[in-house]
């Protein structure tokens, strides 16, 4: 079972991808609406939201989680593989894996929240 959780609904996008990968697995999805925006936040309370959502998917059982949110990718992900015990992925290295391929002059830009943006975690990844 795969879980994977966004701070809204734009992570139903990697369960897409994900089921035309894996088609026979099953998925667990948290879209925490609740709390949308993560990236309004501060990364305290994005790290505390972070915690909460891995515990509510290790409760499901699921053997592998997806961080479909940017926001937490970029700010928390050393806490979800911190409290789960199942292989964690994040989007911000396959999102920048993916942009250099299709990049002509070696530059990408990044739309996100003000939280992703100032965490850097795009630019370190990508430095």
């Amino acid at each position: 079972m795969i879980g994977i959780f966004d701070s809204g609904l734009g992570g139903l996008t990697v369960v897409k991808e994900v089921k035309k990968l894996l088609s026979n697995s099953s998925i667990v999805y948290l879209g925490d609406t609740a709390r949308v925006p993560y990236g309004t936040r501060s990364p305290e309370t994005i790290r505390k939201f972070a915690k909460e959502d891995v515990n509510f998917l290790m409760n499901k059982k699921v053997d592998l989680i997806v961080v479909a949110c940017n926001t937490v990718s970029s700010l928390a992900l050393d806490i979800v593989k911190k409290h789960s015990n199942v292989p964690v992925f994040g989007v911000v290295e396959p999102a920048i894996k993916k942009a250099l391929e299709l990049t002509n002059n070696n530059k990408i830009g990044l739309i996100g929240t003000r939280a992703t943006v100032n965490s850097n975690a795009y630019k370190k990844s990508y430095s």
